[in-house]
C-alpha cells in the first residue's frame, strides 16, 4: 500500500491527471458531523442522531459543509460518476451500539484505489494489487481502530452497495445498505 502517485488518467472522462487530488480538496472543505431534519449541524453522533439523521444529497452536503461518512460517500459518488467505482458499508452488530463506515473504492489501470476523507485518521487516497488487499486493510482497521480489537467475527459484515435514496434516516440506509451484496473478506 502506498499513497496515489501521480499518473496517466485512462478513465472515460476527459479528466486531469489529478483529478483524485481534485476531488480530495473539494472534499477537505467538508467537516465531519451531520445535519438534523431541522437544518441543524452537529459535530459528533450525539442521541439525537438515529432519531434525527437524513442522507443528505451531494448539493446538501455541499451547502451545509458537513456529513458523516454516508453523507460524504455519496459525495465521492457524485464527483467519480463516471469512474468504475464501488461503495461498501462496513458494520459490527452489537446489543449496545454497531458502528459503521462506509468507503468508496475504484479501479484505475489495473489498480485498486480506497478513497478516504471522513476517517481523519486515515484521509488519503491508497493504492491496492487487489481489490480484497484493500477490503482487508480497510477491515483490519476498522477492527483495530474502531472496535479496539474487541469484535465478533460472526457480527462483523461488509456489503457491497448501491447509491441510496436521498434523505432516508438511520434505519432506512442500514436496510438499504444491508440489501447490497455481502463481501467475504
Amino acid at each position: 500500500m502506498n499513497y496515489l502517485k501521480k499518473e496517466k488518467n485512462t478513465e472515460k472522462r476527459d479528466l486531469s491527471n489529478n483529478y483524485e487530488q481534485e476531488v480530495m480538496s473539494l472534499m477537505n472543505k467538508i467537516e465531519y458531523g451531520w445535519v438534523d431534519v431541522s437544518g441543524k449541524k452537529h459535530n459528533s453522533s450525539d442521541e439525537d442522531f438515529s432519531d434525527n439523521y437524513r442522507l443528505q444529497s451531494p448539493t446538501e452536503i455541499i451547502n451545509s459543509r458537513v456529513g458523516v461518512c454516508w453523507d460524504q460517500v455519496e459525495l465521492e459518488r457524485f464527483y467519480f460518476n463516471d469512474w468504475k467505482i464501488q461503495t461498501y458499508f462496513i458494520i459490527h452488530y452489537d446489543e449496545n451500539k454497531c458502528p459503521t463506515h462506509t468507503f468508496l473504492t475504484y479501479e484505475k489501470n489495473q489498480k485498486y484505489y480506497w478513497f478516504e476523507h471522513s476517517w481523519a485518521k486515515f484521509r488519503g487516497i491508497y493504492e491496492y494489487e487487489t481489490k480484497k488487499d484493500l477490503l482487508r486493510d480497510v477491515k483490519n482497521k476498522f477492527i483495530k481502530f474502531e472496535l479496539n480489537n474487541h469484535f465478533g467475527e460472526d457480527n462483523l459484515f461488509v456489503y457491497e452497495y448501491e447509491k441510496p435514496q436521498y434523505h432516508i434516516n438511520v434505519e432506512e440506509f442500514y436496510r438499504h445498505c444491508e440489501s447490497g451484496k455481502i463481501i467475504k473478506i
